[in-house]
């Protein structure tokens, strides 16, 4: 197991170019569109089913994020975060948990005050280069196309929690 990654306890994610692909859509009607892939909400949700909790921190606000951290049964959600420290801050004394308990996947400029402090610091494979050479890890896959399963999968193989969670779709431990 690893040691930085058997401290996690709680996974919050940045949203445009991370739980989607940070295309923003707007119809004629003024309404906003964006798109979430479900393999990245299962990974959430099996997640959740090993204990973790998930929160998001945002820097726009969006009733479709609301709809689906609501969905996703995630409680702790900030949006309209210029500073996202500020909402990082709150959220540790919230849950009482330290930095290196903490995971954080960004993918701008703006995610790396966070990154630089968290226990494992993690980003999408088209992320800026310079959020890409700070962080502990890189997904192979873009933001908004399983890249956010990518990470829950690695945090619950490498904390032992993958067998618990998925055991309801083998009939067994894999």
């Amino acid at each position: 197991m690893d040691n930085s990654l058997a401290k996690i306890r709680l996974l919050l994610l940045d949203v445009d170019g991370i739980l989607t692909d940070g295309r923003i859509h707007y119809d004629t009607a003024g309404g906003e569109m964006k798109s979430f892939d479900v393999k990245d909400g299962h990974g959430l949700k099996l997640l959740q089913r090993a204990g973790f909790r998930v929160g998001i921190i945002t820097g726009r606000s969006s009733n479709i994020v609301q709809r689906r951290a609501e969905e996703l049964g995630i409680e702790i959600l900030y949006q309209g975060a210029k500073k996202k420290l500020v909402p990082y801050e709150e959220i540790l004394r919230e849950t009482g948990l330290r930095d290196e308990q903490v995971a954080y996947m960004g993918d701008d400029l703006v995610d790396l005050p966070i990154l630089q402090r968290v226990g494992f610091s993690a980003t999408v494979a088209d992320a800026v280069a310079e959020v890409r050479e700070r962080v502990d890890f890189v997904a192979s896959r873009p933001g908004g196309r399983g890249a956010v399963r990518e990470v829950c999968e690695m945090l619950l193989k490498r904390t032992g929690g993958w067998e618990a969670v998925t055991e309801r779709y083998f009939g067994r431990a894999v």
